[in-house]
């Protein structure tokens, strides 16, 4: 896209105020909520943010449309997924320059993720037409001669989505499709740090079919932010976020579902047969991309003793060349933290590490908000660096000569979300699948791998249940059950 056309997109897309969306229509009481150019710190958007009355009501508008959206056949709901599908396309550049502004994303990583929003709404369509039941033989013995029973899934009711700043779009994807799939209403709270993303959806989901107080999308702070945990109207929470605040609002959520997606410390394990070459092309993204904001960003490097300092050395010429800066520019691979205040916490780890014993191998140095693709080696395993999640452009080093001792050190964490293993020994990776303590492990790439309908989730500190369409689906579903007795007199 030529210059003058991007221009135009940040013009329209950011000089404006932006409403919320309660109960299905956009509503304005107030623009109290200023997002920002998290490159140059300037407030370039005014978002109205809900308060504790607005949040009710569309909570009391999911709970009262409820019964007709779950009437809505499945085509009916496919066919706003569709359109879905189908504006987003036709809006993808402008998508893309809003991760780029008010989430700092490189505009390659933005326009990545404007993609991943598209599958998985379509993937979504797909399946809303093809939810399946069973025919259970129940005649197991003679008593329940003539008994047959069958199952069906229904939408579980009014659902409560919380969704993070480093994804704003494809993870509250990730929660907004499969409710449509199923016939689930729901309301939504975007990150107060990146709710533009969010409320171009509603305005898509505004062009649609969907009842009335179907959905709501609510940027508000935190602090405001209580009844999409405790209200008893909604019957599934679903969060992504941080661990302490996931965790937190688990045991405050009552009699509802809970499904958390929460941080994690992401290692990969590159055994003495791997192809380098290869292996050093995955490592760099899956550490640095998106400047590692991400649940599954790359963390810990753990090689075999024997390629250790070849592939070391490799990975540093190649981190090296990494362009940081303003996410705009096309050659930009790192891009800003959410905030400075963020960045400076990241920098403080480095530093922190370093003072402990590390070895600073490449990057380290800050910049406002910008961080550089940075690589460490020999970092305590007491320092946060290496056992918390760090959630910016960071990788730790170390050695192994027993694949025995690589699983116990990946293990090593309070985090279990996903695990990468390069090795070409097929019982190593069946022991990495069986041993490791995680939500997946990916054979042959880096844990940062992702496609958006298989199984994703972790376990420990890392969360509960399962994301990906046909799962998500399950989550905002009740089993049912019903039993058919066939008479003597007919049978």
């Amino acid at each position: 896209m030529g210059s003058q056309a991007s221009a135009r997109i940040k013009k329209r897309m950011l000089q404006k105020q932006w409403p919320c969306y309660v109960a299905s229509r956009p509503v304005a009481p107030n623009f109290d909520l200023g997002v920002t150019d998290k490159y140059s710190g300037e407030t370039v958007a005014w978002v109205t943010a809900a308060d504790r009355a607005m949040i009710d009501r569309a909570i009391g508008a999911a709970d009262a449309a409820f019964p007709e959206v779950r009437k809505m056949p499945a085509y009916a709901r496919q066919a706003v997924l569709q359109h879905c599908v189908r504006r987003f396309g036709e809006r993808a550049e402008e998508l893309a320059m809003a991760l780029c502004i008010e989430a700092g994303k490189p505009i390659r990583d933005a326009r990545g993720e404007v993609t991943r929003l598209i599958d998985t709404f379509r993937y979504a369509a797909e399946e809303s037409v093809r939810q399946d039941g069973e025919v259970l033989e129940l005649a197991i013995s003679a008593r329940a001669r003539g008994f047959r029973g069958y199952t069906r899934r229904y939408p579980i009711g009014p659902c409560s989505f919380i969704s993070p700043f480093n994804f704003p779009l494809n993870l509250a994807a990730h929660k907004i499709a499969p409710a449509i799939a199923v016939g689930c209403s729901w309301v939504l709270k975007p990150a107060s740090f990146t709710p533009i993303s969010a409320l171009i959806m509603g305005e898509v989901l505004a062009e649609t079919d969907l009842p009335e107080g179907a959905f709501s999308i609510l940027p508000c702070r935190r602090d405001g932010a209580d009844l999409f945990t405790t209200d008893e109207r909604l019957k599934l929470l679903s969060f992504t976020g941080s661990p302490s605040v996931g965790w937190e609002m688990k045991a405050r959520a009552g009699k509802k579902k809970v499904v958390l997606e929460l941080g994690g410390n992401a290692a990969c394990i590159v055994d003495q047969d791997a192809d380098l070459d290869d292996v050093v092309q995955q490592l760099v993204v899956g550490a640095f991309y998106q400047s590692g904001q991400s649940c599954i960003s790359v963390q810990r490097i753990i090689a075999h003793e024997s390629i250790y300092a070849d592939l070391r050395d490799r990975l540093v010429a190649k981190t090296r060349l990494l362009k940081a800066g303003d996410p705009r520019e096309e050659d930009t691979f790192i891009g800003p933290i959410i905030s400075e205040r963020e960045a400076i916490r990241i920098e403080s780890w480095i530093q922190e590490a370093v003072a402990g014993g590390a070895t600073l191998l490449c990057g380290g140095k800050r910049r406002g908000p910008v961080v550089d693709a940075t690589l460490l080696e020999g970092v305590p395993r007491r320092c946060d660096l290496y056992a918390e999640e760090a959630f910016g452009p960071v990788a730790c080093l170390s050695s192994f000569s027993n694949f025995n001792d690589a699983i116990a050190e990946v293990n090593d964490s309070h985090f279990g979300l996903q695990a990468g293993v390069f090795t070409r020994d097929i019982y190593k990776a069946q022991q990495a699948w069986d041993e490791l303590e995680v939500g997946g492990v990916i054979i042959g790439g880096v844990p940062s791998w992702r496609v958006d309908h298989m199984p994703y989730g972790g376990v420990k500190d890392s969360g509960l249940g399962r994301e990906g369409i046909r799962y998500a689906m399950e989550d905002m579903t009740e089993l049912k059950l019903m039993v058919v007795r066939t008479p003597p007199s007919l049978g």
